[in-house]
């Protein structure tokens, strides 16, 4: 058996267990919870393994069912999409962790079973093959295996903001796909193939009028996906409303999905950085207004949505750049940005599950009545603000080393525009710490035991009357009865609900695998700065493998 062989295992693993899951329905619960684990496990194990074949031996290759690479499916592992598979299966089995404890702390164990673990597993299938795509049909296959999962997992429990963010989101995913679709057909129809090792050949016998064309077809796509500006409108809308460990995985995974998809076309289908200066203005652009979208809210999962879109930028930065120096870079930031990204989503749940809310200006005294959530928080906070010596520092430092080393106008632009950012993302963070954490709690913070909201309360209380809202109790005196009672929340607040979208419940102790997967996932975000040298250089033979484009298409045309 050779590495190659498991290929196909990070892709058929998740859908095999989710249809024995279907199967099961919501009986045997423990069995169903050691599936999902054991398989994400597994997938892991698998990862690891191709990663340090393809860093050993090269990019790894299988076509399946024997067929020639210019009509069959290829799967293609080489030390991108290797350390992409990596740090995907262990982002995905910390957010299972953390979901099975707010299935298990809500009580609320049937949708989570039935639905939510099907539809997460097919989603982790849907990643997996993205990065082992080595055609763009396929590719576009793994986009909708992820879209299709995405779509039931957002909308989970049917709440009605659930329900208008996932309006949203499938309007935009569906005109994406469509676009995807059109632009694979220009593909095939200028170059007889959609094999990306083929192509890479291929479109640069073709005229350069056309090999523009499909260029920019193929950006605009994967730029939907990226959440780049300005195709990135639907974001902050879309992702506050899921459930915590949807939207961590939301934000932490299915942009960067899009990011990859540009860095490969671009590096192996079309070298030498011809839209390098459009490429350059959409990443100051995705960085400065997402940043200054982000210093605006009031409210922590809208902040981080905007810092999302901001931080997207940097990676596109260093693929404009097409030097060697801003493809590690960007490879670095990628993977970096996947476990921040998410541990803070993570924390945010954990904030709205303590304190009642995700609205700053309702929250404080965190650092007090919770001194472990203040350290799960400010470790990510200040690795994605890029205070050294962290790895957001490391990533963001190599980035700006490789735009000054470009030496071009656009280049010295960019890396002012990254200092600012990088600044405002420091303040927008501290702003998030002092208002949550560090001053006083305000005298109507949530108590433990207090139900929280769900959007389905609030749309009944309009319908019942368009008086004004009651004003939130006072805190029980002593001797009172201390039971739960329902908070309304202000206009424009993001509402807590559990995975099946009914009220959650806060808590003073909060649930042991949610903090467990939370504290995995911030050491996690560490280990990039302890294993800064080791991820550095693979970053840069990642980059060095792309820019070549050798290895991958001799990989692929000699099996």
């Amino acid at each position: 058996m050779t590495a190659s062989d498991l290929l196909p295992l990070p892709v058929a693993l998740p859908l095999l267990a989710a249809g024995v899951k279907l199967a099961i329905g919501q009986r045997l619960p423990r069995t169903q919870r050691f599936i999902s684990a054991g398989v994400l496990c597994a997938v892991l194990g698998a990862s690891l393994a191709l990663l340090v074949a393809a860093d050993r031996d090269g990019p790894q290759v299988m076509h399946t069912g024997t067929w020639p690479a210019s009509v069959g499916i290829t799967l293609v592992a080489d030390r991108l999409s290797g350390l992409m598979l990596v740090v995907s299966a262990a982002v995905t089995l910390c957010v299972l962790i953390y979901s099975i404890g707010q299935g298990m702390a809500d009580q609320d164990a049937a949708t989570p079973l039935s639905v939510f673990h099907p539809a997460y597993l097919i989603l982790v299938a849907g990643v997996c093959d993205t990065f082992l795509a080595g055609d763009l049909f396929n590719l576009y296959v793994g986009f909708e295996i992820m879209l299709t999962s995405s779509y039931v997992l957002l909308t989970l429990g049917g709440t009605a903001a659930r329900m208008r963010a996932g309006a949203t989101y499938v309007v935009v995913s569906l005109l994406s796909s469509v676009l995807f679709l059109v632009a694979i057909g220009m593909v095939y129809a200028a170059a007889g193939t959609v094999n990306l090792a083929l192509l890479a050949g291929r479109l640069a016998e073709l005229p350069s009028g056309v090999r523009l064309l499909l260029q920019l077809a193929l950006l605009t796509v994967f730029g939907i996906k990226a959440a780049v500006f300005p195709l990135a409108a639907w974001l902050p809308d879309s992702y506050p409303t899921a459930p915590a460990p949807v939207t961590a995985v939301f934000a932490g995974l299915l942009t960067k999905v899009g990011v990859y998809s540009i860095l490969r076309t671009q590096t192996l289908l079309f070298p030498g950085g011809r839209l390098a200066d459009p490429l350059m203005l959409v990443a100051l652009l995705s960085m400065v207004i997402g940043i200054l979208g982000a210093v605006a809210q009031t409210d922590l999962k809208r902040l981080l949505s905007f810092t999302l879109v901001s931080h997207i930028g940097y990676m596109v930065f260093g693929i404009a750049l097409a030097s060697r120096g801003g493809i590690a870079g960007s490879v670095f930031y990628v993977a970096h940005h996947i476990t921040v990204q998410t541990t803070l989503f993570l924390v945010a749940g954990l904030i709205e599950r303590r304190g009642g809310t995700t609205d700053l200006l309702r929250l404080g005294g965190l650092a007090r009545i919770s001194p472990l959530l203040a350290v799960v928080f400010f470790v990510p906070a200040m690795n994605l603000a890029g205070i050294p010596p962290l790895s957001g520092f490391l990533g963001k430092l190599g980035l700006l080393r490789a735009g000054i080393a470009n030496g071009g106008g656009w280049a010295y632009v960019l890396v002012a525009g990254g200092i600012a950012t990088s600044l405002l993302t420091l303040y927008a963070l501290a702003k998030v710490w002092n208002l949550a954490f560090w001053r006083a709690a305000p005298p109507d913070l949530c108590e433990d035991g207090t139900v929280l909201e769900s959007d389905e309360d609030s749309a009944d209380a309009e319908e019942g009357g368009s008086g004004p809202a009651p004003a939130p109790p006072s805190p029980p005196s002593p001797g009172e009865d201390s039971g739960a009672t329902a908070v309304p929340l202000p206009a424009g607040a993001a509402h807590a609900a559990s995975l099946s979208g009914r009220p959650i419940t806060t808590t003073a102790a909060l649930p042991a695998p949610m903090l467990l997967a939370t504290c995995a996932m911030v050491a996690l975000g560490l280990s990039f700065t302890v294993l800064a040298g080791p991820l550095t250089g693979l970053a840069d033979r990642s980059a060095s493998e792309l820019l070549s484009r050798t290895p991958y298409v001799s990989a692929v045309l000699r099996h």
